[in-house]
């Protein structure tokens, strides 16, 4: 399937349980889309610590963690504080599509993997061109949210 580029809440987008972020090698999640995942699923934020602690990743690989019917995965594209690298992020990219086309996942949701503010990121136009290139012919979709747009939620009347 053709990859979606879009706007909005990835976390209240319907249809969208199976979220992707691009990580580092030392298991912190304090940063970008990360934070809120770890805010959200501390438990995600704690195995994934200890599967970096414990050397089972290297660049390109994809760190899964399966919480009911949330699925995430953790794209190991960057060693400790360096540069995120744009061919650990095409592999671990192609791995994820693997895993979830395997797991009968069907949509992805994910930031602008990698593309972080300044010069540690990757160049998006780079990223956005080989995301759109690796699922086509897959049966997965990868949903990736450009910008962020708070959902309208209703508010909730306090008794």
């Amino acid at each position: 399937m053709p990859t979606s580029f879009t706007k909005g809440d990835i976390f209240e987008t319907e249809g969208i349980r199976t979220y992707a972020f691009g990580s580092n090698s030392d298991g912190t999640m304090d940063a970008g889309i990360a934070s809120a995942m770890k805010k959200r699923w501390p438990e995600l934020a704690d195995a994934y610590y200890a599967a970096c602690t414990g050397g089972k990743l290297a660049l390109g690989d994809v760190f899964v963690w399966t919480s009911g019917e949330i699925t995430v995965y953790a794209l190991l594209i960057q060693s400790g504080s360096e540069k995120p690298r744009l061919s650990a992020l095409t592999k671990a990219v192609m791995r994820m599509l693997d895993l979830a086309s395997e797991a009968k996942i069907q949509r992805v949701g994910m930031p602008r993997i990698g593309a972080s503010v300044g010069k540690t990121g990757l160049d998006w136009t780079r990223v956005r061109k080989m995301l759109g290139e690796v699922s086509v012919g897959r049966s997965v979709r990868i949903d990736v949210f450009e910008q962020f747009v708070r959902a309208n939620r209703p508010v909730q009347e306090r008794s």
